[in-house]
């Protein structure tokens, strides 16, 4: 077996500060309802509203960060991202001690903390081709996609300690000294001067990026298949915790354990990554993703008829595993052949297809309340089984190996 090829020290300081900043995040996550319930008192209906302000900036800041990492340097970009992240969180610590906190505080804190999160998000696939060469490409995403697995897998259970053990201070205290981290490890980076971009008006260079997703013959594909995959994902887990408690008969602690099956898959996938891709066509792993997502949502829909909570752990462990192959290759892929003076846009486009989720909730809101929880899991099945057709009918899973990276000389049609 071969060694995992070697990544540059540059591009180490990039690893670490995305670790330092991934946790900081689910930490924040994590307490931040927690705090709202315990400390302020507020109701369900109001961690509702503070949850729809934690997601909020997705939507909003996605493609304004695009915008801004192809016109400034993306390691600067990212470093006042995490800053912005540590002062909002700080801020928090300062009103706990004070007594001052208040929901609305909390929300707006939260929100600012979160634009960080989009920011860095966006940035950051679009800094990775400019620290490794071409060859390293995978190995770089996958240890960037290790670093979120383990943060995703490990930060809320460790906000809700630290709330628990020390109180809300500390926990808040904890995820903006991690940002503080991020922030000394980004500026450590050398990054690569870029040609200044052309001054041009906002929404000609968004109809620049988008022209070049929508219109390119592989991201095309692949931004249809993660839409449809967030749409029948998120109508899936809308509906799991009332269905496994009803009809698989799981305590708390049981929906607990089968859902952390899915942050344990993630993990693996991201260890196994790098060897996978070095074994298989490169088309064949694109494709890997969507079809495992196709045979865990069958999986699930089968404990309809086997009400077995070992099923529906496999389901999320399939769930975890393949499409975190699927997000190292696409982001692979897309690094390959966007120019670079559009990376940053079209990483945002990329993000904007989390705009399903939503969807996908309200589908099972729908469904659920109109049919049943089983009827959301047939139609997640269906929904995964056309994102899988999807991918598969489309030239990217024809793929033998990595695309060449291409320039800025290529033409983007608007």
């Amino acid at each position: 077996m071969s060694n995992p090829p070697r990544l540059p020290d540059t591009f180490g300081r990039l690893a670490w500060s995305n670790l330092a900043a991934q946790s900081a995040e689910q930490i924040a996550l994590a307490a931040a309802p927690i705090v709202a319930v315990l400390t302020l008192g507020v109701a369900e209906g109001q961690t509702g509203l503070l949850q729809t302000a934690l997601t909020l900036p997705f939507v909003l800041f996605a493609i304004p960060a695009g915008l801004l990492a192809d016109r400034i340097s993306r390691r600067s970009l990212m470093a006042g991202a995490e800053a912005l992240r540590a002062v909002a969180l700080g801020t928090i610590v300062l009103l706990l001690a004070l007594g001052a906190l208040n929901l609305p505080l909390l929300a707006l804190l939260g929100f600012a903390a979160v634009c960080g999160t989009v920011v860095y998000s966006v940035a950051a696939p679009a800094l990775v081709p400019s620290l490794v060469s071409s060859d390293l490409l995978p190995a770089a995403n996958a240890r960037i996609e290790l670093a979120r697995t383990v943060a995703f897998a490990s930060g809320p259970a460790l906000g809700g300690a630290l709330v628990g053990w020390w109180g809300a201070s500390p926990a808040f205290g904890f995820a903006a000294a991690l940002s503080a981290i991020a922030v000394v490890l980004l500026s450590g980076i050398f990054e690569p001067a870029r040609a200044p971009a052309p001054r041009r008006h906002p929404l000609q260079d968004i109809r620049e990026g988008a022209a070049f997703v929508f219109h390119h013959p592989l991201l095309r594909p692949v931004f249809i298949t993660q839409f449809i995959f967030n749409t029948g994902w998120f109508l899936q887990i809308a509906v799991f915790v009332p269905y496994a408690v009803r009809h698989l008969g799981l305590t708390a602690a049981g929906v607990g354990t089968v859902l952390t099956m899915y942050g344990v898959g993630m993990v693996i996938g991201a260890l196994f990554a790098t060897r996978v891709m070095q074994r298989l066509a490169f088309g064949t792993v694109v494709g890997l993703g969507p079809v495992t997502g196709f045979v865990a949502a069958v999986v699930m829909a089968l404990t309809v008829l086997i009400p077995s909570p070992w099923l529906a752990a496999l389901s999320f462990f399939l769930l975890g595993v393949g499409p975190i192959l699927w997000v190292i290759s696409t982001t692979t892929l897309r690094q390959s052949v966007t120019p670079p003076r559009l990376l940053g846009r079209v990483s945002a486009i990329n993000i904007m297809s989390y705009g399903a989720r939503p969807l996908g909730s309200a589908l099972g809101a729908i469904v659920g309340g109109l049919w049943s929880a089983e009827a959301c899991l047939y139609l997640a099945a269906a929904v995964f089984g056309v994102q899988a057709l999807v991918i598969w009918l489309s030239p990217a899973v024809a793929l033998d190996r990595q695309p060449d990276m291409v320039g800025d000389e290529v033409a983007v049609r608007c």
